[in-house]
């Protein structure tokens, strides 16, 4: 099981969603389009995007993915 890290390529702001989507396997976009969908329900989402911002790693230079392209 790897860490999840932020990537240096595929951003959109913080890299977070595209970390995220590298580790469970799916395109960068879909993890865009839930996050975005789920800001429309109650709940901490933008905090916890926050945290993880300041909390995941970035990745190690030369790491990188083709999958996390929008």
């Amino acid at each position: 099981m790897s860490a999840i890290t932020r990537p240096r390529d595929g951003r959109m702001i913080g890299g977070v969603c595209a970390g995220l989507a590298r580790r469970f396997g799916i395109k960068a976009r879909t993890m865009r389009i839930i996050f975005v969908v789920s800001c429309l329900l109650p709940g901490p989402q933008f905090l916890i995007y926050l945290a993880l911002w300041l909390l995941l790693p970035n990745e190690k230079p030369g790491a990188g993915s083709a999958q996390t392209a929008w």
